[in-house]
């Protein structure tokens, strides 16, 4: 990224006749040609005014190159709004490339608000957060190599979590064939496939990742005590199939209302004898 406190103005070499470029930050300025150098002061006789401007503006950049809180970013970024305030008060060929300055710091200013983010959920490990935010940043600071990091150990996870997938990828397909099969009546092979179909689909979304994931885990935990107690009651019991669904979504809602009640009246006794 180029430098943003080094910038051009109206001004010829008075050596060569080149461009005269001016570091404001560092009060210094050269010759894009020759390469001779001179003090801004020098040539600038009512420098002097932008002094307080230029030490915002030298704050606020120090923030935004060493600073890694949101809060840090914050306040650069007033630091360069306040000092566009006061450069419009002067209209000349200094305010406004500081005003330039200040927009641009602005930008980064705004990056590290988004880095800081990212980093926050890198160090805590959130590497998905993080990826998300980093991958807005490319470029500023180590990002890339977080983002490397980051790519790295979701990879590592999803390989880890494998198992659970497979698991997780089970119950849905099973709801659909067995609905297919007691409803509709079709052939166990197609039931069959049907559900080692789905199984392997949903198994490459959990994979995956993302919130379809979570969505599909909880409906998979969710299905999985009805099936079980459907399948137990409709094949090892050979019960009529409308016995077997009252009894397989009964069951759990009515273990539910017991526990809940349990709890109740456990938190009421616990109460009373204190």
């Amino acid at each position: 990224m180029a430098d943003i406190n080094i910038t051009p103005v109206s001004l010829k070499c008075k050596v060569c006749g080149g461009d005269i470029v001016n570091d404001y930050i560092n009060g210094t300025s050269y010759c894009a040609n020759c390469g001779n150098r001179w003090s801004v002061a020098d040539l600038y006789p009512d420098y002097a005014k932008y002094r307080k401007i230029i030490a915002n503006i030298t704050k606020a950049n120090d923030i935004v190159e060493s600073e890694n809180k949101a809060a840090s970013a914050n306040e650069a970024k007033l630091l360069y709004k306040t000092c566009i305030i006061e450069c419009t008060k002067f209209n000349d060929p200094i305010s406004s490339d500081l005003i330039r300055i200040c927009e641009e710091g602005q930008k980064k200013a705004d990056l590290l608000a988004v880095y800081a983010k990212g980093k926050g959920y890198f160090d805590k490990g959130s590497y998905n957060s993080a990826l998300s935010a980093l991958s807005k940043v490319k470029g500023f600071r180590n990002a890339d190599a977080m983002i490397e990091i980051c790519k790295d150990e979701i990879e590592k996870k999803r390989k880890k979590d494998i198992p659970w997938d497979v698991v997780f990828s089970l119950p849905l397909p099973a709801a659909v064939g067995l609905f297919f099969r007691e409803v509709c009546h079709w052939p166990w092979a197609v039931c069959i496939l049907l559900f080692l179909l789905g199984s392997a689909g949903l198994g490459y979304v959990l994979y995956r990742g993302g919130v379809i994931e979570i969505i599909i885990k909880i409906l998979s935990f969710l299905a999985a005590g009805p099936i079980i107690v459907f399948s137990v009651l409709a094949y090892a019991f050979h019960l009529p199939t409308w016995i077997s669904v009252v009894a397989a979504i009964g069951a759990p809602i009515a273990m539910f209302i017991l526990f809940a009640l349990t709890t109740e009246q456990l938190s009421v006794f616990a109460n009373n004898k204190n």
